[in-house]
């Protein structure tokens, strides 16, 4: 069972239906999926990645091994209340604070700024492909998103440091994301992320060629009215190395107020003798016409 790769590409030729209908199934099935060729300069991404890197090294990998669940580890009980993990967050938009963020460098500021302007582009075009696979208006993810100041753009740099034994403990526990749409620039080496298919751990392998992974979060299953699920995924800690993970998150802004699009909703409020007689001329049609029928009619129109 291989994860779905979409080849943005194709999106401009002769192969664009069969890709679309890919990605609203990986959208739907999957909750998560590649992106080849998606336009991003690719060394800038690997500059990205060397000075992440760089700043673990230089001013959060000592910490780290000091910690309290490096010296937990040494119990040899499973750690089931924290993550074998080391964090820091940039908000990007409204607010950019990765000026504040302590020791880092002037060149890594500017370089992810740069990166992050043309991933927010990225986004944008993905929220609208998936908005015209649920036929909605182009723009609706967006601007259900915006609030009063645009979507929420946001990255989690994260490092899985070498685990020298990972069974006692989760690099990340499981969980859905809470946001929107997530882009995961991750680790070409050092394996871990798995996502739960069909009941099933599946292994996500290394990002070669710096495709983009993408998730689904919980606030696009709900504005798609559950057509596109948020799904439950982990890091698992690994004996072989550090895993690298940039994960940015195109959110809707906090004072955005999020509902099922109102076209993917089931009508509602109708009397079931006027649905019986709709239903007496097309019994032996498909049933949605009858269903966006039944919506024109509860919302005024005839």
């Amino acid at each position: 069972m291989e994860l779905p790769v979409i080849d943005f590409a194709a999106l401009n030729g002769e192969k664009r239906s069969k890709t679309m209908a890919l990605l609203n199934e990986a959208c739907e099935k999957w909750g998560c999926f590649q992106i080849d060729n998606h336009g991003i300069d690719k060394e800038l991404m690997e500059k990205v990645k060397q000075l992440v890197n760089g700043y673990y090294d230089e001013s959060l990998k000592g910490e780290f091994y000091e910690s309290e669940i490096v010296r937990s580890l040494n119990d040899n009980e499973f750690i089931s209340d924290r993550d074998w993990e080391t964090t820091f967050f940039i908000s990007h938009r409204p607010n950019n604070n990765i000026r504040d963020i302590p020791n880092i460098s002037k060149e890594l500021c500017e370089t992810m700024d740069e990166y992050i302007a043309q991933l927010l582009k990225l986004a944008e075009t993905l929220s609208e492909l998936m908005c015209e696979n649920l036929g909605l208006d182009q723009n609706h993810i967006k601007q259900a998103f915006s609030g009063t100041k645009g979507p929420s753009v946001g990255t989690k740099v994260a490092i899985y440091p070498q685990c020298p034994n990972p069974n006692l403990v989760r690099g990340l526990r499981e969980h859905t994301d809470a946001g929107g749409i997530i882009l995961l620039l991750q680790d070409d080496q050092v394996p871990g992320l798995e996502f739960l298919k069909d009941g099933q751990w599946q292994r996500i392998p290394p990002s070669r060629n710096n495709t983009i992974f993408v998730n689904t979060g919980d606030q696009l299953e709900v504005l798609s009215n559950g057509r596109y699920k948020s799904v439950l995924h982990r890091v698992m800690a690994e004996k072989q190395g550090s895993r690298l993970s940039i994960a940015t998150f195109y959110n809707p802004a906090g004072d955005a107020t999020i509902s099922p699009a109102p076209k993917l909703l089931y009508p509602g409020g109708y009397r079931f003798g006027d649905y019986l007689e709709l239903y007496s001329t097309t019994k032996f049609s498909e049933k949605r016409p009858r269903f966006e029928s039944m919506k024109m009619m509860t919302n005024g129109h005839h």
